[in-house]
């Protein structure tokens, strides 16, 4: 009896060894989680992009920039001459914080009299404002002490605003990221997985005999999931506005055609992922790791892409749910419109554009 048991057990081992994908999930799963999570769950921030109006224009106002970006928190990547340019520069998504310096600046601190600085913080992202806005308020301090001693520290004061969300409501931040969260779920995850369980009971061969075009077939799989995600996508953001009390700043139709955009972009994921794969487990498997957890760690939408590693950064990119949510955030809280968001809307018009060629692709290698 034990020799047999131990010879089933060895049949099951070798046969895990010889199907790659699985050892692949296997093995791979526990790499890429430690990773991505040792790299990407991280509260500090680092690199946040700055834009300075500078209207002093002395030498003690550079002094301040060049200590502002020495400790690696911010990088400057504007410098405007005009308070309407801050305002164009956070609708695109081009900034984190905004510091307006006051005129006279250096010989205000010359003359012992006190500066305010102004301090604009985009407070779509209400954690990583108030970090921010204590970061500048520690480097406001060393710049004081270095330059003029510690007993001149109440010479400069930090006016922090909070642009966009000024009451600093976490609302602002989680319904972007639970409707790209829920999009993704089920246009995308639950897609693939009816696609492959039609392929592994076979009645997908069934269908493809059947007189309608594969083209439609695949169309009607994937139209009850579009409906279904349109409609949790109006559940979430009338939820939003109506029980939590979200304010919506943008178009209307500018927003509905994002989400319908997104949900396209994911169900093309999902059909490809399908195509890909056999059965329903290595379907889910390469959902779970290819789609929900970089929606979640590297959306932006709980932790900031700019403190990440540069390559975290660069796999960001490619993530639907980011741009996804830098277009909601746009519309909803900045009250963007096409001519602010354009790059999200190219971005995942391209991505849907070139997913749905290679699920064609594939597909077609399939059926013949």
């Amino acid at each position: 009896m034990v020799a047999t048991f131990w010879a089933f057990v060895q049949k099951e081992f070798f046969h895990i060894l010889r199907d790659r994908r699985t050892l692949f999930v296997m093995l791979g799963m526990p790499f890429a989680l430690v990773l991505l999570f040792g790299y990407a769950v991280t509260t500090d921030f680092k690199h946040a992009s700055v834009a300075v109006y500078d209207q002093s224009g002395d030498m003690w106002s550079q002094r301040l920039i060049h200590q502002m970006q020495a400790g690696g928190y911010f990088s400057v990547v504007a410098s405007v001459s005009r308070k309407e340019e801050i305002d164009r520069l956070f609708r695109q998504g081009k900034i984190k914080v905004a510091v307006v310096i006051p005129s006279h600046f250096g010989e205000s601190l010359m003359g012992c009299e006190p500066v305010q600085l102004q301090l604009l913080s985009d407070g779509s992202e209400p954690n990583i404002a108030l970090t921010l806005v204590s970061y500048m308020n520690d480097i406001s301090t060393r710049f004081v002490n270095e330059a003029l001693g510690s007993s001149a520290q109440w010479l400069i004061s930090l006016q922090p605003r909070m642009v966009y969300n000024p009451a600093l409501r976490s609302v602002y931040m989680f319904v972007p990221g639970v409707i790209a969260v829920v999009l993704m779920l089920i246009s995308a995850m639950l897609t693939s997985l009816s696609i492959a369980r039609e392929k592994e009971r076979g009645t997908l061969n069934l269908l493809l005999i059947s007189p309608l075009p594969p083209l439609l077939i695949i169309v009607g799989k994937v139209l009850p999931y579009v409906l279904l995600s349109f409609f949790n996508a109006l559940v979430i953001i009338g939820m939003g506005i109506e029980v939590f009390g979200m304010r919506m700043w943008g178009s209307w139709p500018f927003l509905l055609l994002s989400c319908l955009l997104f949900i396209l972009t994911a169900l093309s994921l999902g059909v490809f992922i399908s195509t890909r794969v056999r059965t329903q487990q290595t379907a889910l498997f390469a959902s779970l790791l290819g789609l929900m957890l970089p929606t979640v760690l590297l959306s932006g939408y709980i932790f900031p892409i700019e403190s990440m590693p540069t390559p975290l950064q660069v796999i960001s990119n490619v993530t639907p749910a980011k741009w996804f949510i830098i277009l909601l955030k746009g519309i909803m809280l900045k009250g963007g419109g096409l001519d602010a968001l354009w790059v999200p809307v190219a971005v995942l018009s391209g991505m849907t554009v070139f997913f749905i060629l290679l699920s064609w692709k594939s597909f077609k290698l399939h059926v013949e």
